[in-house]
Parts: structure tokens; C-alpha cells; sequence
């Protein structure tokens, strides 16, 4: 059973900070993780801005921008089944963000993930 000790989870924690405070000025300390994520951030942000139209990448909190980073970039590069990133996303936001972050960070990766179920179907 997963705890917020878990090593994954932690990783991940540490990843969103430095994410956040990537956001407002760079960092030198930065993991190779984060600046693979900062590579692929405009296709990244590209994929939130098509599941969350009606907030522009620039009004987004800036936690859930970075939980949605770490989230968007796991599910297209790693080998994380799709609903552990997404319960982890979750979890994250409803830690570090605000009252509704862990609701609208499950909406904007559960349009993704539907998304790409679809797209999958089309391609069988």
C-alpha cells in the first residue's frame, strides 16, 4: 500500500517544487527528470492547453502547472500504468495545492487519458 513515505512518491514531490520553482526563476540544482521535463515542456503544455481550454497555461496556479508537467510528461514517457500517475497527480495536488487543485488535476489528466484510450482504439 502506498504512503506518502514511499520513495516514487517523494521523488515526485521533489520534482513538482523544483517544477514550481522553475516557474518563477531557474534553478541551478535541477534533477535530470526536471530537465527532461523542461525539454518536452512545450509539447507538454500544448497537451494541458487542449484539456483545460478555458485556462490559458499562463492563469493556471502554478502547483497544479507543475503536478500537470510531471503527470502529462509520465504519461507519454514512462512505463507508469496511466491511473497510478493520475492517483499520484492527485494525491500531490491535494497535498501541495489549493482546495480544488486535486479536482481539476484529475479532470485535465482524466480528458488526457480518455484521449488517448480513444485514439489507441481507433489505431487496433
Amino acid at each position: 500500500m502506498k504512503t506518502a513515505a514511499d520513495p516514487r512518491h517523494l521523488k515526485r514531490r521533489e520534482t513538482v517544487k523544483l517544477l514550481f520553482a522553475e516557474s518563477f526563476a531557474h534553478q541551478d540544482n535541477l534533477t535530470d527528470l526536471v530537465k527532461k521535463i523542461i525539454s518536452k515542456k512545450e509539447k507538454v503544455d500544448q497537451e494541458i492547453t487542449k484539456a483545460a481550454p478555458t485556462w490559458p497555461i499562463d492563469k493556471l496556479n502554478r502547483i497544479d502547472l507543475a503536478i500537470l508537467r510531471l503527470s502529462v510528461y509520465e504519461l507519454e514517457n514512462t512505463d507508469t500504468p496511466p491511473k497510478v500517475v493520475i492517483d499520484e497527480a492527485v494525491e500531490l495536488a491535494k497535498e501541495l495545492g489549493s482546495e480544488n487543485s486535486g479536482s481539476f488535476v484529475n479532470g485535465v489528466l482524466g480528458t488526457i487519458y480518455k484521449e488517448r484510450v480513444e485514439k489507441a482504439d481507433k489505431n487496433e
